[in-house]
């Protein structure tokens, strides 16, 4: 039964938000789902030219013996969606339909009861994605906020290098603001360390190169007629 706390003297009862399910396996709180998010669209706006697969809460099969796994995100290189993706076999990720597992498998952790460091490190280290990385933010698993499992041979080994050598990527913690919200975020980047822009913030880049052009135009047009050269006769 869910517990009521008492808020005024109406007796106006609201449920107690420590009894209710705010997110698990297949409910996302507000932090995750925009962190998702991002991870996803910084991928699609920025990797127009590279074939992958990325998905957030979408089923992997990696054996036809168990239940797929669902991780947060996933990036997957050289595939793309079946062009019939209503087909019931093109629903969701079948390892033995791509020919292969995703390269990178990533969970945010929520609360203590995923078992990030558990049960699905070892599915993921059976399936044999190439890297495993587990987001901490609120830092309910230990003190460490981010783990990276680099695969080698058949196992899992916890590295402190950031940059995904197999994939071309890194990853990266990023203070800014996406999508109206300022926090400190996680995301994918390049070898320098320039993280990946989303759509909006590639169009916002455009508009200022575009704003920076135009005053460099404006002061040009006024140093020309400043020299008694009408710049609209150039």
């Amino acid at each position: 039964m869910v517990q009521q706390v008492l808020i005024n003297d109406d007796d106006y009862y609201v449920p107690d938000a420590n009894q209710l399910i705010t997110e698990n396996d297949t409910l996302d709180n507000f932090a995750t789902s925009k962190q998702k998010r991002l991870l996803i669209g910084s991928l699609y706006s920025s990797l127009q030219n590279q074939t992958f697969l990325a998905e957030a809460n979408l089923g992997i099969y990696y054996t036809d013996l168990q239940p797929p796994i669902v991780p947060d995100v996933f990036l997957s290189l050289d595939v793309q969606v079946p062009q019939n993706w209503w087909e019931k076999q093109n629903r969701c990720y079948m390892v033995w339909r791509f020919g292969k597992p995703p390269e990178v498998v990533l969970e945010i952790v929520s609360n203590k009861e995923g078992d990030e460091l558990g049960k699905k490190l070892q599915i993921y280290e059976h399936m044999r994605a190439s890297y495993y990385i587990v987001y901490d933010p609120n830092q309910q698993l230990t003190e460490k906020t981010l783990y990276v499992y680099e695969l080698r041979g058949t196992r899992y080994f916890e590295t402190s290098e950031a940059w995904l050598e197999q994939v071309g990527l890194g990853i990266t913690l990023w203070e800014g603001k996406f999508e109206d919200r300022q926090d400190t975020w996680l995301r994918w980047c390049y070898q320098d360390g320039t993280v990946l822009l989303t759509g909006d913030e590639r169009a916002e880049q455009e508009r200022q190169r575009a704003e920076q052009a135009e005053q460099r135009t404006q002061i040009l047009a006024e140093r020309l007629r400043a020299m008694g050269i009408d710049p609209e006769t150039l």
